[in-house]
């Protein structure tokens, strides 16, 4: 005879911390990339950095390829400028996996908040942005270079 045994309960695979939220403007920026095509073919991204509280752009780089360097040099120019923020949000995607960004985090004392797989509204300051600079940009005008 088998003994009866309770459900199974699934643990977390690590620790779950508070998210961090924003107080006020400036206390924490939202990064994420918009790609395109230039009309000979070439593709290219540009970076936007936006407040995550105000709707208000910080920075929009573009380039051929933006790589870890190239985020680090726009968030020092913009930290310069305005003060560097307590957070950074950014999607749950590799286009942010590099060692030169969480450096820069570290030694600024700035904490990195992914967003959450499923959670949109966790990375929501910034996707409106993207999407306007993609429709009325990007995808209504050719661009040579």
């Amino acid at each position: 005879m088998r003994r009866q045994q309770g459900p199974r309960r699934r643990k977390a695979g690590m620790l779950r911390r508070v998210r961090f939220t924003p107080g006020g403007p400036n206390e924490a920026w939202s990064l994420d990339f918009v790609a395109d095509q230039l009309d000979e073919g070439r593709r290219v991204r540009a970076l936007t950095l936006v407040d995550a509280v105000t709707p208000e752009s910080r920075a929009l780089e573009g380039g051929r390829s933006l790589r870890g360097e190239h985020v680090v040099v726009a968030l020092s120019r913009i930290g310069a400028q305005r003060g560097t923020p307590k957070g950074l949000f950014w999607d749950n995607g590799s286009a942010f996996c590099s060692r030169k960004v969480d450096l820069w985090a570290d030694q600024h004392g700035v904490r990195i908040e992914v967003s959450r797989p499923g959670k949109p509204t966790d990375h929501a300051s910034v996707k409106p942005f993207t999407g306007t600079i993609g429709e009325e940009c990007l995808n209504a005008h050719g661009f040579e270079s």
